[in-house]
């Protein structure tokens, strides 16, 4: 049984050890590009099929030179390695203008290009059709062979402003470089330096709006969240209204992470509307959403801990361990924080990356060994009272964590053999699981704490009781069973004895005496936690039920 526990707790450490909190930010659809400090530009983004992509200029004309003209020519291109797409820098990115072939064999797709010409800045702002038809798109040949000539043409015409459409749900990536000219010379022939000043709008709209289809099975995910949420709140308050009299304070805490959950869920699905009609996101709201996001992770591992420290039924108060408890929270709250705010606001680059997730992994780590080393010291304390309900109670919630720990670490697996050792990202539309699967995971265990600690008539019997009772005849009802299930250990003796107040005071010495003996005062006292009953716990547990019947 300890090998077994022991290989559980190592097990959490390694989950919590290796577990980077990976999330990348929704995908927006609509850029802003000014073309006086830049001429290249290049766009990501997962696309439906039937996508069109639009290019707008505005500008004002009399910032603009009469004599100058513009070539803008734009490369789309699809592939099916997710990777190729979003982990190419945007140096490599803009050597691919114009390539016809695949970067690796297997690696396969299609492009499309084309160009436009405007032979002042006042034909540049006016809205118009740029072409009669798309552009035909290609399939990519092996990096060795010719190039295809092949080509898939569209039946439908383009639109205002229109200039290409994807041809499949796929990972695209949209190059765009603008050439300017002075009667019909390039300027860097001639040395001459313009003067101009206009922006590029991009959009990208398809049959969802302006959602990809790898951000669609988010939002529909944290709109069912939300929803499960309600429906825990309303059940929780429900609990509350029937038995306020009989509320317990591990309760109240229970209650402040459902709200927040119910928040933080609202708002996350909020930013994805937000982007799907807008197709793009307040920067202040999502990152009002990830220090929500941030604060709700906090209070649910302070809430873990209480649970497994025995707040509120084991304990009367937690004493000094509120520092220790205050100083976690705040650590997590605020790396959590700024990783979540540089995330969102493209300041997340390797360095800091490593930083953050480094140190909220080694803070999970501490706070998973925490949480297993006070539930072993909670559940032994519940042994020696003997409180079935109580430790009934403790083991359901442990046998919830082995579970989570199991599924965590199986997960991992399979998101590092999918999405991390393979040469080709192929399983891009699974990459919304990566996310969701925590959230879901905690939502989980908070649904268990909710089951195992709902108010009810009875929850009194959870609440905190002293180790000693104060009864003498209770205790005297009590004595076999104790000889019963601590065979082996000095017991006290069952004469009577004409001096009472020396019999408590005997009483309370040996009692203290056991604690002493069998109870660690220290974290290095304990070994490793006991999830589970030895064989033998259980038939002597058997063998005082059938004496008490």
């Amino acid at each position: 049984m300890k090998m077994h526990d022991e290989r559980t707790c190592r097990s959490c450490l390694l989950l919590f050890a290796v577990l980077c909190r990976v999330g990348t930010a929704a995908e927006v659809s609509v850029w802003t590009v000014d073309i006086n400090s830049t001429q290249d530009a290049v766009f990501r983004k997962t696309l439906y099929a039937n996508t069109t992509i639009f290019m707008k200029f505005q500008g004002d004309t009399k910032s603009c030179e009469g004599n100058l003209a513009f070539n803008i020519s734009w490369y789309l291109r699809s592939s099916v390695c997710y990777n190729e797409v979003f982990n190419t820098p945007d140096s490599k990115a803009m050597n691919m203008f114009g390539m016809d072939h695949m970067l690796k064999d297997g690696w396969r797709g299609f492009y499309s290009q084309g160009y436009m010409f405007f032979d002042n800045c006042s034909s540049l702002f006016l809205p118009k059709v740029y072409y009669s038809e798309f552009s035909p798109y290609q399939p990519l040949t092996s990096p060795n062979s010719d190039p295809s000539n092949q080509s898939q043409v569209w039946p439908d015409k383009p639109g205002i402003s229109a200039v290409a459409t994807s041809w499949d749900d796929s990972p695209y990536l949209f190059i765009v470089k603008v050439q300017t000219l002075v009667r019909g010379v390039e300027i860097d022939d001639t040395g001459a330096e313009p003067s101009f000043a206009f922006s590029m709008k991009v959009e990208m709209k398809g049959p969802h709006d302006y959602s990809s289809p790898a951000d669609w099975p988010l939002m529909m995910f944290f709109m069912i969240m939300c929803i499960v949420y309600v429906l825990f709140g309303a059940l929780w308050l429900f609990w509350c209204a029937c038995y306020w009299r009989d509320l317990l304070r591990i309760q109240f805490w229970i209650g402040a992470v459902i709200i927040l959950g119910m928040l933080e869920k609202a708002v996350f699905y909020s930013e994805y509307q937000s982007i799907r009609y807008r197709g793009d996101y307040v920067q202040g709201a999502v990152i009002f959403a990830e220090l929500l996001s941030a604060l709700k992770r906090s209070l649910a591992r302070i809430l873990v801990l209480i649970v497994s420290l025995g707040y509120g039924i084991v304990r009367p108060r937690l004493g000094t361990t509120v520092h220790r408890l205050t100083a976690v929270g705040l650590l997590y709250l605020l790396f959590s924080s700024v990783e979540g705010v540089l995330r969102v606001t493209g300041g997340f680059y390797w360095t800091v990356a490593l930083v953050a997730n480094l140190s909220l992994s080694l803070i999970d780590s501490c706070v998973m060994w925490w949480i297993f080393i006070s539930l072993s010291q909670t559940t032994r304390l519940l042994k020696l009272r003997r409180n079935v309900v109580k430790l009934l109670l403790y083991q359901h919630f442990t046998n919830t964590l082995i579970f989570s720990v199991v599924a965590s670490i199986i997960f991992i697996i399979w998101t590092t053999k999918v999405f991390k050792l393979v040469d080709c990202q192929r399983g891009w539309r699974d990459l919304w699981v990566d996310d969701a699967f925590w959230r879901l995971l905690f939502s989980t265990i908070l649904l268990v704490i909710m089951v195992l600690l709902r108010p009810s008539a009875n929850s009194q019997r959870f609440s905190h009781s002293p180790l000693i009772d104060e009864d003498d005849d209770e205790e005297e009802a009590k004595e076999p069973m104790l000889n019963e299930a601590f065979g082996g250990m000095k017991m006290r003796g069952s004469k009577p004895d004409s001096n009472g107040s020396q019999k408590l005071l005997s009483k309370e010495d040996e009692d203290l005496k056991w604690v002493e003996e069998n109870i660690p005062t220290t974290v290095a006292d304990v070994a490793l936690p006991v999830m589970l009953d030895e064989e033998e716990e259980i038939l002597k547990t058997k063998m005082e039920r059938s004496k008490m019947e």
